[in-house]
């Protein structure tokens, strides 16, 4: 049964409130402080659902079903770790891991000081969203990766990971390219792993106070070795069936609905292959709820309506807001500082990204890797603050009729970055070439705007810097193509501490009527139309080419 009274969900990870004492900032042990904390920061911006994250392939909390991550650790034992990194060489210098090793001791000693005062922090999270009117949820990790420097010898890997037996090929999706081991991951088509996971759901439902449970296949989306049979596509599916008996049991025991659902990469066929059957899944009523997304650049132009008429109107279907717009490196002219941008510093861009998913028919937004912006070295800024991303701006952020008429953001993903898994990303479209009397239609969700709000519409294209640029011309939804080009080094809105585009990158403005934006899917023509009649059209291959202008981002405002 679609989830309705869950709509604004916040995902955290098994290790964010723990890393760098950033909500901690006491000396002294960690306490249970910290997670109440949290969650009253979480419920004042508007937050109904918290997904909690308890751990990847071992149990970050004290599992009486598993080993978790402390089973074999002791109070500042920094060998236990060294296992988990690659062997040093000229780019990772004893310096760098012995610096590293001291993170990770006060790291792990946090989990320690809870364990040691009787503290399980899951729990105390369950407890803090209970008095403050939150709904907990888990979401569980269902083949994490983060122990691929070494699976024999780190510490986050557990003891299936360890055995070569039950890992993956590793195979590339280009077969000439051989094997990358960060693609061995556990292989589902072994009872052993499937046993293990059902394991760690089977805990975490019955011995803990929880409303809903996410299967996370988006860390990572490895499961069967592809392309799989019937056979082993039907046998994944009767694993989720035994996973979607287990909550359907609690829920009857709590006497309320427990929802099941899955985050995923976008692509439903793709998914297929590796045995993840959505469409079957929501055909036999297995899941209540998906996440498409991808995995650390958030997505702009998923077909949410689309996906409705593969999935059905039983199953919720939310807009993921992960923390990079896109790839496209921005500048700090005070810091010198440049960097792909983090979404969830910037208020418009959070309204922008959400609208689009809403208006598309998406049934509520999971802000993903929110926090990160929280951290200093990933989002430096003035003055010592602890929480440095925008939590107010999570306030009815679900609610598509209080975005409308606010200042909003809008962008495209791109090619170039980092943290990408090329199979799973939703193909992006940007960047673009375009040669001599070429055109090219772009095209991204919207939220159409009041009437009778004085807004506009501004569309800036970012190309690469030339000499000599040529005239671009660009038509919205139909209008007749604006040459009318200002040009400018300012981003659109300020993210975090950046302002500007980088010097290899040269931005232009094109004004439109907001009342031209269309709700749902919009249409962006960008024209390449040099002035010199048609003498390009008589050009050789190679001046063609160096009269082509790159088109690496596509970003529009509202105000």
């Amino acid at each position: 049964m679609k989830p309705t009274c869950h709509r604004n969900l916040f995902n955290g990870d098994c290790s964010f409130l723990f890393a760098g004492g950033i909500y901690h900032p006491e000396s002294g042990p960690y306490t249970a402080e910290v997670f109440h904390r949290y969650v009253n920061l979480l419920a004042d911006s508007g937050v109904d659902t918290f997904l909690v994250n308890p751990g990847g392939q071992m149990p970050c909390y004290p599992s009486k079903a598993l080993p978790n991550i402390l089973t074999d650790y002791k109070r500042g034992d920094r060998d236990f770790f060294r296992g988990h990194y690659p062997p040093l060489d000229k780019n990772w210098t004893p310096e760098m891991l012995e610096k590293q090793l001291d993170g990770n001791v006060k790291f792990l000693n946090r989990y320690l000081d809870l364990a040691e005062a009787g503290v399980d922090w899951v729990a105390e999270i369950s407890k803090a969203c209970r008095s403050r009117g939150i709904s907990p949820w888990l979401s569980m990790r269902m083949n994490d990766g983060h122990g691929g420097h070494s699976w024999e010898r780190s510490y986050v890997n557990c003891a299936l990971q360890k055995d070569p037996k039950y890992r993956l090929s590793g195979r590339q999706i280009n077969p000439r390219e051989g094997v990358n081991k960060f693609r061995q991951l556990l292989n589902y088509e072994y009872k052993e792993v499937r046993d293990h996971y059902f394991s760690m759901a089977r805990e975490l439902v019955e011995e803990y106070d929880f409303e809903g449970l996410e299967l996370d296949w988006l860390r990572l989306p490895y499961c069967c070795e592809p392309p799989v049979s019937r056979k082993t596509m039907d046998m994944m599916t009767v694993w989720f069936a035994e996973i979607r008996a287990l909550t359907r049991a609690h829920s009857e025991k709590i006497g309320k609905p427990y929802p099941l659902g899955l985050r995923i990469p976008v692509r439903l066929g793709l998914l297929r292959t590796i045995g993840i059957d959505v469409r079957e899944l929501a055909r036999q009523d297995l899941i209540d709820f998906v996440a498409p997304s991808n995995s650390w650049q958030t997505t702009w132009d998923v077909p949410y309506d689309q996906l409705r008429v593969e999935l059905g109107n039983e199953v919720a279907i939310y807009g993921v807001i992960e923390d990079a717009p896109n790839w496209m490196h921005t500048h700090d002219p005070k810091s010198k500082t440049s960097s792909h941008r983090l979404l969830s510093t910037s208020a418009e861009l959070l309204r922008g990204n959400a609208a689009g998913k809403l208006a598309l028919g998406a049934d509520g937004i999971e802000t993903f890797n929110f926090f990160c912006s929280d951290e200093a070295h990933v989002n430096p800024v003035a003055g010592k603050q602890v929480v440095r991303a925008n939590y107010p701006a999570l306030r009815e952020l679900e609610k598509l009729e209080n975005l409308r008429g606010k200042p909003k953001h809008y962008a495209l993903s791109t090619h170039n970055g980092g943290w990408m898994l090329l199979e799973w990303e939703y193909a992006e479209q940007v960047p673009a070439i375009l040669e001599p009397e070429w055109r090219h239609a772009f095209r991204l969700s919207m939220c159409a705007e009041p009437a009778d709000y004085k807004l506009a519409l501004t569309i800036q294209l970012v190309v690469e810097k030339k000499e000599t640029l040529p005239d671009l011309g660009v038509s919205f939804n139909g209008s007749w193509p604006n040459f009318e080009a200002r040009q400018t080094d300012k981003l659109l809105f300020p993210t975090g501490i950046f302002t500007r585009h980088v010097s290899r990158h040269q931005a232009l403005n094109y004004r439109f009527k907001a009342s031209e934006i269309k709700e749902g899917w919009n249409e962006i023509i960008v024209y390449h139309t040099p002035n010199d009649n048609g003498s390009r059209l008589r050009a050789t291959p190679r001046e063609r080419l160096d009269n082509s202008v790159c088109i690496v981002g596509i970003e529009l405002s509202v105000c």
